[in-house]
């Protein structure tokens, strides 16, 4: 078993830096995600369960609004709206449908870039920036999200489930992780680096 006093140790030791680094980030985000679901199914979002509800309202539509307006206008793809689902006529000539419900909506990653954010270390006044254009950078890649799955049913009508889980919700995650490797290589350890060239 090692001691804390060498762990210490090791964390202060330039050579482990990263893997500290690495190993935080894991840290925080596999604990975010396990209170995050504790708050969502045990706790009901209490005590603010009213204003989560209508945040997630709010958000909702507004990933709806955005997301059919880059179909409309950035890929001209013909298609129509009942309620907060879209639908578009697919290869196979029938419509495929994409539903922009309150659980679409980036709110999680947003709580998790600020739980991360704020917890790890670095410098506040550059936290002060980074944190907000993380938020808007998440948003952005949740209507590529909304967006993708839409063109990939058109051309691959059968495999909403695959483009869902396995492309597009993974790449909210490469996307923090990426936003999270240029805070520390910039802001956290680019002071450090600049010093020693």
């Amino acid at each position: 078993m090692i001691s804390f006093e060498r762990l210490k140790e090791l964390h202060n030791d330039k050579r482990y830096q990263t893997y500290f680094d690495v190993g935080l980030f894991f840290v925080l985000i596999f604990s975010f995600h396990i209170i995050y679901t504790f708050w969502k199914v045990q706790l009901d979002y209490w005590p603010v369960k009213g204003c989560v509800d209508r945040l997630f309202a709010w958000a909702s539509a507004l990933l709806f609004d955005q997301s059919t307006w880059v179909l409309d206008h950035v890929f001209n793809i013909d298609f129509y709206t009942k309620g907060q689902s879209i639908a578009f006529l697919n290869c196979e000539n029938w419509y495929s449908h994409v539903s922009v419900a309150p659980e679409c909506t980036s709110l999680k990653q947003w709580l998790h870039w600020l739980f991360l954010m704020l917890i790890f270390p670095g410098p506040w006044k550059h936290k002060a920036w980074y944190i907000p254009l993380g938020l808007v950078i998440i948003e952005f890649i949740n209507v590529v999200r909304v967006v993708g799955i839409s063109l990939f049913l058109i051309h691959f009508p059968h495999s909403f489930e695959f483009a869902h889980d396995y492309i597009f919700k993974t790449m909210f995650y490469v996307f923090i992780f990426l936003m999270w490797v240029i805070w520390v290589e910039c802001f956290l350890h680019g002071k450090e680096k600049s010093k020693k060239s």
